[in-house]
């Protein structure tokens, strides 16, 4: 046994004595240097470009087709191109649907974001913008449909016409506002609100994790030169022992790989705190899980749940149809009434068929002036104050797993790329520290 200890210690005295100093200790800092790099261009690749850039080349698609998957999963090669998107934007019809499934489906349902911003109110607004409208309406509507009745009616008649519809407004968009309540879960879809505007926009996919994660992320970049420090003294001792031309691009390899992983790990693992060696840790982001709620919040009140997009959805989405045929079905009784106790005499005069149809055209011009009012940004914005309060008090109360799945998942199956980019980077510098100092 002491023999034993004799040579390690003999050993190591040659092992020291022999050492070139200069090629190990700027093996550390050559693998600290790498492992910033690595981090800081991870996060360019992440966010940028925005935008596919690259070159489309003919036959691409077709053969993207055969092509393993993994590949397939680089941007642009399904689209025929070779090029760069970042890694967020290029996945950010993924992250919404993600991001609905995770989080948005349990913050509300859409009755709940449609109370939040408060009916009554839209009514007094709507009624507010419209009544304005009415005259116009009436009189398009009937010089179109009974030009010769219209014209030959005494002027009070016809404003005596203009001011019953007007006194019915209220009663009428009070039905419209509790017709889209009642049956605003089947008129509203989020899941497709959101997808469909975050792949529109996929800046702002770029934003969301900008502005609540920009510290985390220039801490993780920082934490490169740390990470790949450290990782360097082992193989600057590795190297030196072996002395082997190939063996530090190798391992050069495998720091990069690593640095990339940890750097996602320090972010996002775990996602409870857990003790390590005497240390509480928790993934970065989801220590300001709070903080970081009402950023989210803040940026799907005021750009994608919002009162406008609710109203261009509602009247121009995949069940626009379905909303204005309800709406034109509770507005007809409306109109009606509008007709007061002259209803049956007018319906006499003007024929059954023909006092249906101005009455349904009514129903159906008001339609989509009814909505109009959803459309004024001035109003959704003070209205998205409703929804911001939602969603940032269900997001806070989002188990921490539910929240960190909602913003990694998205990248999650693109994680690889990031690790593969490090290990290239990895092996660039091994490359470099040889052309430099040569072998140990």
């Amino acid at each position: 046994m002491r023999t034993t200890y004799a040579a390690i210690i003999a050993w190591l005295q040659d092992w020291l004595r022999d050492i070139n100093w200069v090629h190990f200790a700027t093996i550390p800092v050559f693998t600290g240097v790498i492992g910033w790099l690595i981090n800081w261009s991870g996060l360019v690749m992440l966010f940028s470009p925005v935008r596919f850039h690259g070159v489309r080349i003919p036959g691409m698609r077709e053969l993207a087709s055969v092509l393993p998957r993994k590949i397939q999963e680089v941007p642009g090669v399904l689209q025929g191109g070779i090029g760069w998107q970042g890694i967020i934007p290029a996945r950010a019809a993924k992250m919404g649907s993600i991001a609905v499934d995770k989080a948005i489906a349990k913050l509300g349902t859409p009755a709940e974001f449609y109370q939040q911003l408060e009916p009554d109110r839209i009514a007094e607004h709507i009624v507010t913008v419209f009544r304005p409208e009415i005259p116009e309406l009436v009189d398009q509507v009937m010089v179109r449909e009974h030009p010769r009745l219209w014209r030959d009616l005494p002027r009070p008649v016809r404003e005596a016409v203009v001011d019953r519809v007007q006194a019915q407004l209220p009663s009428v968009v009070g039905r419209v506002t509790t017709e889209i309540g009642v049956h605003i879960d089947q008129l509203l879809d989020p899941k497709i609100m959101v997808i469909d505007h975050f792949q529109k926009n996929p800046a702002l996919v770029v934003r969301i994790f900008r502005d609540f994660g920009q510290r985390e992320l220039n801490l993780m970049v920082a934490f490169g030169f740390v990470f790949g420090f450290l990782l360097g003294i082992p193989v600057a001792v590795v190297d030196s022992i072996f002395g082997l031309w190939w063996l530090l691009p190798l391992l050069g390899v495998v720091v990069g790989w690593v640095t990339n992983a940890l750097g996602m790990w320090l972010i996002f693992e775990p996602p409870e705190p857990r003790t390590y060696f005497g240390i509480r840790h928790q993934g970065l982001f989801l220590r300001r899980q709070d903080q970081a709620a009402e950023v989210y919040a803040r940026i799907i009140a005021e750009d994608v749940i919002t009162l406008e997009r609710i109203g261009d959805f509602l009247l121009d989405g995949p069940r626009g149809d379905r909303t204005r045929q309800m709406l034109a079905t509770a507005l007809r009784p409306a109109i009606d009434q509008a007709a007061g106790p002259a209803r049956a005499a007018v319906r006499v005069a003007m024929g059954p068929r023909r006092f249906d149809t101005i009455r349904d055209s009514v129903a159906r011009e008001a339609v989509g002036r009814t909505l109009t009012p959803f459309k004024d940004p001035a109003f959704s914005q003070r209205q998205a104050e409703k929804i911001r309060v939602l969603i940032a008090r269900r997001t806070k109360e989002l188990p921490p797993r539910d929240f960190v799945e909602m913003m990694r998942a998205a990248i999650k199956e693109d994680e690889w790329m990031l690790y593969a980019h490090g290990a290239v980077m990895g092996l660039a510098g091994g490359f470099l520290h040889l052309a430099i100092f040569g072998v140990s």
